[in-house]
């Protein structure tokens, strides 16, 4: 039996049942100990299996084009922020605070890795380039995204989590530490880790379950629910579908001003205007470990989903484009090989008539 259209893919039905589950059956005392360590656990096991599956050659291939990604982090880590203060004045009254709170976290997360890289392969665009721009962007998210936190988060609301450099040694220990010892380990298990892709993505989305389970178990039992009103959930869809045109259109027209070809035009639109949920939501767990988990990260799981949506009819729409232009290309030379193949008959035919001239 077909898969009907209209249902999303498995992870996000996956995500809205942990969400279910957790508001119906939250994690209490000893059970809610038990979680957070698993939860800790897994975070740990799934950068240490991503720092053995990412390749440096793979990363270095596309290095040299500074222009593409110097044009991708500031839209990711300078223009992105900037859009989400900007607009908290005309955005907020739509939202709790606390949701607004987890928009601008939102806000200075590092991109995707690979649904960025899937998706400018599907548009056809510079897959090097963009496998450089997205991974480098995660690692050094790990470094920028707490100072972010920390300038444009706890700064406009007075939050009570750690100060950016205390999450920041936070973040290294708990992300960036097994990260290297999986880099570290790629010789011994990187061919084993590639052979297993399977066992990376169980772990990437059994990590991401976690989290968001605990997460909102913890905010169930402080009644997240009963504080979030369904405008205010609407008005958040609102505000996710605002802030993600926002970012197509800067990064499609930057693009295209600063006079990069279509395919660097793609890279920068689909690694510049993405956001991580597999590092956003480890990321929240250690910033906000003392603020309203639940709903800092309920903005991330709508936008991510939207992003994901929007930019699978953007990707098939420039590669219809590419397809068009190259069936149009094909039709111009067809035409111009037979004028050509024409012209060439006359003179074959005079030169024949000479030859024979000159024999008589």
């Amino acid at each position: 039996m077909a898969r009907p259209r209209f249902l999303p893919d498995n992870f996000t039905l996956m995500l809205v049942a942990t969400v279910a589950l957790a508001s119906f059956l939250p994690a209490h005392g000893e059970g809610e100990v038990a979680f957070n360590l698993l939860t800790n656990v897994a975070i740990a096991a799934l950068f240490f299996l991503h720092g053995a599956k990412l390749s440096r050659e793979a990363v270095l291939a596309g290095a040299t084009h500074w222009r593409l990604h110097l044009l991708v982090f500031a839209s990711t880590f300078v223009i992105f922020p900037i859009v989400g203060v900007v607009l908290r004045p005309v955005l907020s009254w739509m939202v709790t605070p606390e949701l607004y709170l987890g928009i601008l976290f939102l806000c200075t997360l590092p991109a995707t890795v690979q649904s960025a890289i899937a998706f400018t392969s599907m548009a056809r665009g510079n897959v090097p380039a963009a496998v450089c721009s997205a991974s480098a962007s995660s690692l050094f998210g790990i470094f920028i995204t707490p100072v972010l936190v920390g300038l444009i988060v706890v700064h406009h609301d007075g939050n009570s989590g750690a100060s950016p450099f205390d999450s920041i040694g936070n973040i290294m220990l708990q992300l960036l530490v097994p990260f290297i010892a999986g880099q570290l380990s790629r010789k011994a298990i990187g061919k084993w880790v590639e052979r297993n892709r399977g066992l990376l993505k169980v772990v990437d989305q059994g990590s991401i379950l976690l989290v968001v389970y605990t997460a909102f178990s913890e905010a169930v039992n402080t009644g997240l629910w009963h504080q979030i009103p369904p405008l205010a959930l609407l008005g958040l869809l609102g505000c996710c579908a605002v802030i993600l045109t926002i970012m197509l259109a800067l990064t499609t027209y930057s693009a295209r001003w600063l006079g990069f070809s279509r395919e660097d035009e793609i890279t920068i639109v689909f690694c510049g205007s993405k956001k991580s949920l597999a590092s956003g939501i480890p990321m929240a767990k250690v910033l906000f470990a003392t603020g309203p988990l639940g709903a800092i990260v309920l903005p991330l799981m709508l936008f991510h989903q939207m992003q994901l949506m929007v930019c699978a009819v953007l990707a098939q729409r420039y590669a219809n484009r590419q397809r068009t232009a190259n069936t149009a290309t094909a039709k111009a030379v067809k035409p111009a090989a037979g004028k050509a193949v024409s012209a060439a008959k006359p003179g074959k035919s005079d030169g024949s008539s000479a030859n024979a001239g000159a024999g008589r």
